[in-house]
């Protein structure tokens, strides 16, 4: 795709011809670099922060019991069926409401617990523990567009703590 056709959230996301300014371990410190810039005038808007090197982290956050998946379960299909019984309940010509309400949190409630622990028995005990997963960068480049390379070099240089690495 030329350039000029190019979406406007891939325009906003490149540089024409970007330059390693620094590179950092931490998110905050290639951020606080960026902010010393703009705080000394630098044209920022010619910076891109670029996280490399990915990994996937897995943080086990508990034990998955059938007890356990069946109250997710339930706690789940109730919500599900508390806003099912509402909108049902402002289409129904039926006076009774908070009946329709309650009638449709029970059995969504019954309908997560029985689905939930159908899905739990089919993983057979390969799965039975619950976590978080995230994808994260172990490093943070900041990048500059070439024409402003030098100026950010040596405003960098003047932060203490956050000089540029010499091998980016």
């Amino acid at each position: 795709m030329a350039p000029a056709q190019q979406p406007r959230t891939t325009k906003l996301l490149t540089l024409d011809f970007p330059q390693s300014l620094a590179v950092y371990t931490e998110y905050k410190d290639a951020q606080k670099a960026v902010d010393y810039l703009s705080d000394h005038e630098f044209p920022v808007q010619n910076c891109m922060i670029v996280g490399t090197e990915l990994k996937q982290v897995e943080r086990i956050t508990g034990r998955l019991t059938n007890a356990r998946v069946a109250g997710m379960g339930a706690l789940s299909g109730l919500w599900l069926g508390l806003f099912v019984g509402l909108i049902f309940s402002f289409f129904g010509k039926d006076g009774n409401a908070l009946a329709m309400v309650l009638s449709t949190a029970l059995l969504g409630a019954a309908f997560g617990t029985v689905w939930s622990l159908l899905g739990f028995m089919a993983t057979r005990g390969q799965r039975d523990f619950s976590s978080v997963t995230a994808v994260v960068a172990t490093r943070y480049e900041v990048l500059v567009e070439h024409k402003v390379l030098g100026q950010a070099q040596q405003l960098l240089q003047q932060l203490p703590g956050a000089t540029p690495n010499p091998f980016a």
